[in-house]
């Protein structure tokens, strides 16, 4: 079985310690891969050529332009490894090989937009009130970054950030799931191949108390930026403190889908099947918490559980498979907990609420669709991130009630509403405190639109002009034109 390595310094390396760690496919639980398992010793000495790579190597220095053509690169070599890829995806997390393929074309599409970004920031010359003096505003590479990067959409999330900390001339450690490393060892492969210097891109692999704590918490990191759960972020939100390194965070949430009579009710249903179903319910912006106006909450209600009912779950590489496992025991045990709370809290299952019993399916991570109903926005299970296949349903009687709703959370990533009346749709969307909000739609992004959230979401924007800024320090340079000296101390 071959043997993933890191990537440290331009060169691939096993571990310091000489420790392996088992990739899974969470499908079947056959052992798919072997994996080199670091620890901080590999992220320090990761973390050393990032620096040296950015303080003497010349990759900060190299002209935008020419830095963008080596991310377009990166673009190119996704496109032609478009198949390989998605089956790595595909294999490391369950998900359709369908689904696979669609990331990794949006993927080649953030190395194209980022790349194509790079060199489009001259400069601001700004009017100085001074006479005699010139004022302009650069922006410049923050330094060393840190990635570290979730399970759900291992490439995908890498790319939001590899990309933009490239263009922006940075030096990047790399630090994905330990449990889905595949598909980001690959494109660091490919990487190699557009011809990067050595230090500028490198990998470690390891858990994040080990390796992700290191580039949290190392004074030779400039930028951290983090996706995954709201408690991890926070850790690395108090470790990044040290150096009062920039950070950026993506923290999920509990995204509210509001549906008010008046929707075309087959977009609606569809569209809520979407929004909490897609892969398996494992995606920051799930739609969790669907939130129905009173008069069709019923009828609704009725549908979405006969159409959920019959999802049909399986190995990612049938055609006919609509959503795969989940990606470990150990998280469908955190989800069949939440199940379990819910009940306890009152709620009413109307379809699912167990793992499925087909015979086929018994080696895999599944657990069935579920909907809750009869939920109240201060239950737990509508109130905290499950990240799986659960859905809770609330009822409003009035426009204001289902603004309030949807806004009754520590979180505010992404959030929907469908109605036919443009005027309230607006009006809504105006009032949610979430970082995107969809009107008749759910889950739509792409690259040249910024992606993050309000409240404890997270902090700062990836993808977009934006997600190129966060990887940026900003400097003011003043030039007097007509030097001479201001005899302040005689």
């Amino acid at each position: 079985m071959e043997m993933k390595q890191m990537y440290i310094n331009g060169n691939w390396v096993e571990a310091r310690s000489g420790k392996t760690r088992e990739i899974i496919n969470p499908y079947n639980q056959e052992v798919i891969a072997e994996a080199a398992d670091g620890n901080e010793e590999d992220a320090k000495i990761a973390i050393a050529a990032a620096r040296e790579a950015f303080d003497n190597g010349a990759w900060a220095s190299t002209p935008a332009a020419t830095r963008g053509e080596k991310v377009l690169r990166i673009a190119e070599l996704i496109e032609r490894d478009r198949e390989e890829l998605a089956r790595m995806e595909t294999l490391d997390t369950g998900k359709t090989v369908e689904e696979s393929r669609e990331d990794m074309d949006d993927i080649a599409g953030v190395f194209r937009y980022f790349g194509g970004l790079a060199d489009k920031d001259g400069g601001e010359m700004i009017e100085s009130p001074i006479p005699d003096s010139q004022s302009r505003i650069v922006r410049e590479p923050v330094g060393v970054c840190g990635q570290i990067t979730p399970w759900n959409y291992p490439l995908l999330q890498a790319s939001w950030k590899i990309a933009p900390a490239l263009a922006a001339g940075n030096t990047i450690v790399m630090k994905p799931s330990e449990i889905t490393p595949l598909t980001t060892v690959k494109v660091t492969e490919l990487m190699e191949e557009a011809g990067f210097p050595a230090g500028v891109v490198n990998l470690v692999l390891g858990d994040g108390a080990t390796v992700g704590n290191e580039l949290a918490e190392s004074d030779s990191v400039d930028l951290i930026s983090f996706t995954g759960g709201i408690e991890t972020g926070k850790k690395v939100m108090q470790k990044a403190s040290g150096n009062m390194k920039k950070i950026a965070l993506e923290l999920g949430g509990k995204n509210p889908n509001v549906v008010f009579a008046d929707a075309d009710f087959e977009t609606a249903v569809d569209q809520a099947l979407n929004a909490a179903f897609f892969h398996a319910g494992q995606v920051c912006s799930a739609g969790a918490r669907l939130i129905v106006e009173d008069s069709i909450h019923d009828e609704f209600v009725k549908e979405l559980a006969d159409r959920a009912g019959r999802i049909k779950l399986g190995d990612g590489f049938e055609d006919d498979t609509q959503s795969g496992p989940l990606i470990s025991a150990e998280h469908r045990g955190k989800v069949e907990s939440y199940v379990e709370i819910g009940k306890q809290e009152g709620a009413k299952i109307v379809t699912g609420g167990a793992r499925p019993e087909k015979e086929e399916l018994q080696n895999g991570f599944f657990y069935l669709p579920t909907i809750f109903t009869e939920c109240t926005s201060d239950m737990r299970i509508v109130q905290e991130e499950i990240f799986g296949p659960v859905l809770t349903v609330e009822r409003f009687h009035s426009e204001e009630e289902a603004v309030t709703l949807a806004n009754d959370s520590i979180y505010g990533l992404a959030g929907a509403v469908f109605t036919t009346d443009i005027d309230k749709a607006e009006r809504a969307a105006a009032k949610m405190r979430m970082g995107t909000v969809w009107i008749n739609d759910f889950h739509p992004y792409f690259a040249q639109a910024p992606w993050g959230g309000y409240k404890q979401s997270g902090i700062g924007r990836e993808l977009g002009k934006p997600g190129l800024e966060e990887y940026t320090e900003t400097k003011h340079i003043y030039r007097n034109l007509k030097p001479e000296p201001i005899h302040w101390f005689k």
